[in-house]
């Protein structure tokens, strides 16, 4: 039975250990924090719950595969989830426009505010209806697969976006509401492409939320780990990859461990990675796409709010637009209000948790994690942040002015702090438009025991493609074994695709 080290243990690691025990391997995950999970997670502020990460997972609808890699890795639970009505809410000059479930409510609900939109309107969401056809979610009446026909009409809708920006997307539409309701989500760089992905994902039953939130989704997953019989090394900071001869050999820990394997993947950022771990440069096949024109990191600061009222002047999430005073001082245009009246447990009766998020770009972020070394400036720089956004919360919704307490400010030096990510990033990219995605190498080059497990292989990045980066992991191994005969060829790898849903 090989042993197989793993260093880190966020989504990516505990991916990659729960394939691993499920394919007769052992698996040991190391993570430096008393936590696992890494950037899915929460804390709790005295009676109070904050959720770090998930604002729609996708993969929660039945008939996708990534629905059945959530369930192999224990992350659902009994697969139940959390549904709301819409996933965001947008408002203009007392107008209000939200992404509603049903997409045929949105249809209507758009076309009835500006019919002159209508050509562009029906367009928007012939794209969306066929992304939902490719995630194979939509069947025939007779409940077969749409064929393949079918599928192949739905190319030249995908095709007329895959050239825009979501910001270039709202010029086509001449409704102010629309324009600011397309582009405030995600903002103007993305590709149009991933606001209808994200479009088709919700409005197909592919979005939802897992119930108890990040932190809860992480344990199961965790638990799902050490029930197969893995070894979770929480506390357990691996210092240094020893190699010798193209191979890895053990890894030193900073506690004086040394941590011997058959093979070892490394998760998380490979920018911190390579040169803490390694004592090389990060793979080309990564840096080269990191390099592309248009593709860039980003992060965010946050501020929780404890709200002493039960529900709130909205549901979900909330898009807030900024005025250019106040884009000067938050650094971004728009601030995006999220509350959690659907997880009762997060705060005590009769009250709620509101928390904002503020997108920032790579020199911003860097721009955090360089003022963190100056603990007091950087602590105090976090409380204006946190009077900015109650300041800006209550301007909006007046009933919620004086009801509002800070109870905790995160931002990029947090991240880069608890994640080992090189910026503070908790997606690996912005992707542009004219980008196809793929999924880089995952072997490192000179190194033949060693594979990498991170979003960082695969834009955009996010859960999904962390957590299939540790099954793709598991894959190289086994077929590196089987080129050493020790695992029978014929032996089929567990893997998602593999299994009945």
């Amino acid at each position: 039975m090989a042993k197989i080290l793993i260093v880190g243990g966020g989504v990516s690691g505990l991916s990659a250990g729960i394939y691993a025990q499920l394919n007769g391997l052992e698996a040991t995950v190391c993570e430096s924090r008393g936590t696992a999970g890494g950037n899915l997670t929460g804390w709790r502020r005295g009676d109070y719950f904050i959720d770090n990460c998930v604002h729609w997972l996708t993969g929660t609808h039945p008939e996708t595969e990534t629905y059945r890699m959530w369930r192999d890795l224990g992350a659902l639970g009994d697969g139940k989830t959390v549904q709301t009505e819409s996933l965001y809410t947008c408002e203009q000059n007392g107008r209000r426009l939200s992404l509603w479930r049903d997409l045929s409510r949105l249809e209507a609900d758009l076309l009835a505010r500006s019919p002159r939109d209508e050509r562009e309107i029906r367009s928007l969401l012939s794209a969306v209806r066929g992304v939902i056809r490719f995630l194979g979610i939509r069947k025939t009446d007779s409940g077969e697969p749409v064929g393949r026909f079918a599928l192949l009409r739905a190319v030249p809708a995908l095709l007329r976006y895959h050239r825009l920006s979501v910001g270039d997307l709202a010029d086509r539409f001449y409704d102010p509401l629309i324009r600011s309701f397309l582009s405030g989500f995600l903002g103007d760089d993305f590709a149009s492409l991933a606001l209808i992905a994200v479009m088709a994902t919700y409005c197909s039953g592919n979005g939802d939320l897992p119930r108890g939130g990040s932190l809860a989704m992480s344990e199961r997953m965790a638990g799902r780990l050490t029930d197969l019989g893995g070894k979770l090394l929480l506390g357990k900071t691996v210092s240094e990859i020893s190699c010798e001869n193209g191979r890895a050999v053990a890894a030193l820990c900073a506690d004086g461990e040394r941590l011997e394997a058959d093979y070892v993947i490394l998760t998380a950022d490979p920018a911190v990675l390579f040169p803490r771990l390694l004592r090389r440069p990060v793979p080309r096949s990564v840096a080269k796409f990191g390099a592309k024109a248009g593709v860039g990191r980003f992060s965010a600061w946050h501020c929780a709010f404890a709200c002493d009222l039960s529900a709130l002047p909205f549901r979900g999430e909330y898009v807030l637009p900024l005025s250019p005073a106040d884009c000067a001082e938050t650094g971004s245009d728009r601030m995006i209000l999220r509350e959690f009246s659907h997880e009762p447990s997060f705060a005590p009766r009769g009250k709620t948790v509101l928390q904002t998020m503020v997108f920032c770009n790579e020199p911003a972020a860097r721009a955090f994690i360089a003022l963190r070394e100056t603990p007091d400036v950087y602590r105090e720089y976090k409380q204006q942040l946190g009077r900015t956004a109650e300041r800006l919360i209550a301007e909006r919704f007046p009933t919620l002015a004086g009801r509002l307490t800070c109870l905790d400010v995160w931002t990029p030096a947090t991240y880069r702090r608890y994640t080992s990510s090189e910026i503070g990033s908790f997606m690996g990219y912005a992707l542009p438009p004219r980008i196809i995605p793929r999924r880089l190498p995952n072997r490192v080059p000179g190194l033949r025991n060693v594979v990498l497990a991170t979003q960082w292989l695969h834009a955009p990045g996010g859960l999904p493609f962390a957590a299939e980066s540790g099954m793709q992991a598991v894959l190289t191994v086994l077929r590196a074994e089987q080129r050493q005969k020790r695992v029978p060829a014929e032996e089929q790898p567990y893997r998602p695709e593999t299994v009945s849903p």
